[in-house]
């Protein structure tokens, strides 16, 4: 889907004060930013923000950042953030390319990944470049430590295969998968929705789900 070029999106993420910028600089540093020692959870891939700004909202002793490569997307996010009485101060907003991650992150100080309705890249050539593919995972292993969790919803049965044999493959552990998320109870719990997953669950799509580590 090509998306549509917003003119003042690169203006607004310049001069807002939620996005990070000289991200790299901040490697190994990221609890002085925030100025606590709180787990560091990161959205890859966050859209609208939607899930992110809440879950920073419901868990104030947890630090987020959401990560966005699309600016004309990020500006969106920024746009919900600065409409609200009360911001999240244990919030930030990245504009980078996933693949960057190791260069941003040192080893560990990420608690938790979260990955929400990604660009399932269809093309078979393409497989390097979706989020749960086993390059991606070994970017993952290279910010946590083992035992932390990659989470991944997705409404696409085809992607959420892809995942598992993924996820198998690069030797993960399959903590928790469904189908159905919003009729499994036990992990629907206290389950934040994006905007795509009220969208897709509203047209009777079911909603898979996975959460994974590494030993």
């Amino acid at each position: 889907m090509r998306l549509r070029n917003i003119p003042i999106a690169k203006e607004v993420i310049a001069e807002s004060g939620c996005v990070i910028k000289n991200y790299k600089e901040k490697k190994g540093k990221w609890k002085e930013l925030f100025g606590n020692s709180h787990p560091l959870r990161i959205e890859v891939g966050m859209g609208k923000g939607q899930f992110i700004i809440e879950m920073a909202r419901r868990n104030p002793n947890v630090n987020y950042i959401g990560i966005e490569r699309y600016d004309s997307v990020l500006l969106r996010a920024i746009q919900k953030l600065e409409r609200m009485e009360e911001k999240p101060e244990n919030l930030r907003f990245l504009c980078m390319d996933a693949r960057e991650l190791p260069e941003v992150f040192e080893k560990g100080e990420i608690d938790r990944i979260y990955l929400n309705f990604s660009d399932p890249w269809p093309k078979d050539r393409h497989a390097k470049r979706r989020l749960t593919s086993r390059e991606f995972l070994k970017r993952y292993e290279a910010i946590m430590e083992p035992g932390k969790y990659v989470e991944f919803k997705t409404d696409n049965v085809g992607l959420f295969d892809f995942s598992l044999e993924e996820i198998r493959a690069a030797g993960w552990v399959l903590e928790a998968v469904t189908y159905d998320l919003h009729h499994d109870e036990k992990l629907c719990a206290g389950n934040v929705m994006t905007e795509y997953e009220e969208k897709f669950s509203s047209q009777g799509n079911k909603i898979c789900k996975l959460a994974a580590y590494y030993r």
